[in-house]
């Protein structure tokens, strides 16, 4: 699905998401197959590798509709449920326009101006600069924003980091951000589980193995079937590992391309690209939430936990984003801010300096940077003398410190 503007960006965008989210769902059946094989090697342990992957396949068969059921009711659950772990985990708590009226103006003037519904507003207490949203329907819509990011931010950049969650909102992309993390803790909880159940298992079968291999070591087939469940062992395990990193990939994707079209929408919305990259340029470096999983990191406006050689990171890089509003949007890079902790030791090294320089006189003659030039030399009096005192002789030194006059 070919696309040539914003809003034929988003519409696609969604086909691909829904395909990832389908494709994510799947991975829950490939490891109940991944299960199935460990079971029968557990339970039937002298048989063929053929053998394991049909006995596992009919396994799944039974075993898909129970999947099916488990996965639906965790998704339930967080379904009605998601807001309240979150806030248990970052501690965010409601807000009214009397508690904070300048944000809730803020926001309510974004929500007026585009006709969107008003979401809930939360303030979460933390000195780090980050916002996100949260929602899987217009009831419980709600953007937590940090206390660190109201007080660093101006009003200009607080509506642009609000339009950005609103755009995600608008687009959907709440909701399928909360439902693949869903789904990706779903994966992962079964990939642990069969794992733990594997390395359970291996110990005991281990022994059993060694005790029977001494009392018919003789026996070929008992050496073709125990290299039969090894190899399958081996593809359970394979197929688990792959089934969590086709997760988190798939998480990453839905992540990473969503941050580019909210920051297109936030500036859509707020007619400013400036202050969107002057926002981001604040945020970079200062958003990590200490407390906050990596699910929540995910739904943040900058997620600073950056994966292996940038390959799991869930958000773009700041100067990417940037150098996006900056090529498409019209906007100004102002460059990165310094690291966070240096803006505090420079007003200190340059009092310092100021207090080692010996104090020099202010006068005319002084240039900007405080150093004094050479006293002008006096012209000399029609008499021819120099030095001639003006009070005495009304025609003495014609010259004035900027030229004769």
């Amino acid at each position: 699905m070919a696309a040539y503007g914003l809003y034929t960006h988003i519409a696609s965008n969604k086909f691909r998401s829904m395909l990832l989210l389908a494709g994510l769902f799947l991975l829950i059946y490939v490891l109940v197959y991944a299960g199935a094989l460990i079971a029968e090697v557990v339970i039937n342990g002298d048989e063929t590798v053929v053998y394991y992957l049909s006995r596992a396949f009919y396994d799944l068969k039974v075993a898909a509709p129970v999947a099916t059921v488990v996965a639906a009711a965790w998704i339930v659950i967080a379904y009605f449920f998601h807001q309240s772990m979150i806030d248990a985990v970052t501690g965010g708590h409601d807000v009214t326009r009397q508690e904070q009226p300048r944000l809730y103006n803020l926001l309510e003037n974004l929500c007026i101006s585009r006709g969107i519904t008003m979401p809930k507003l939360k303030i979460m207490e933390s000195p780090a600069l980050n916002a996100f949203a949260t929602g899987l329907n217009p009831r419980q819509y709600s953007i937590t924003v940090t206390t660190g990011l109201l007080n660093a931010l101006d009003d200009k950049e607080i509506e642009a980091v609000l339009g950005h969650e609103l755009t995600h909102i608008k687009n959907g992309d709440v909701q399928l951000m909360v439902v693949a993390v869903i789904i990706a803790g779903v994966v992962g909880f079964f990939g642990e589980l069969f794992f733990r159940l594997f390395t359970n298992f291996s110990w005991s079968s281990g022994s059993g193995s060694s005790s029977s291999s001494r009392s018919s070591s003789s026996s070929s087939d008992s050496k073709s079937s125990g290299g039969g469940a090894v190899i399958v062992i081996i593809i359970a395990v394979v197929l688990i590992v792959v089934a969590w990193l086709l997760s988190q990939v798939v998480k990453l994707a839905l992540s990473r391309s969503r941050e580019y079209l909210a920051d297109a929408g936030s500036v859509e919305l707020t007619k400013d690209p400036d202050a969107m990259i002057s926002a981001l340029r604040k945020i970079e470096n200062r958003g990590e939430l200490p407390g906050a999983t990596s699910a929540v990191m995910e739904l943040c406006v900058d997620n600073p936990r950056e994966g292996f050689a940038d390959l799991f990171a869930t958000h773009p890089s700041v100067q990417s984003r940037v150098d996006a509003l900056v090529k498409f949007a019209g906007g100004h890079d102002p460059g990165p801010l310094p690291p966070p902790g240096y803006e505090i030791e420079e007003p200190d090294t340059q009092s310092d300096r100021r207090h080692t320089q010996p104090p020099l006189h202010q006068g005319p003659w002084n240039d900007a940077a405080g150093s004094a030039s050479p006293p002008p030399v006096p012209a000399p009096s029609p008499a021819g003398t120099a030095g001639s005192n003006p009070k005495s002789d009304p025609m003495g030194d014609p010259m004035g410190p900027w030229g004769r006059h």
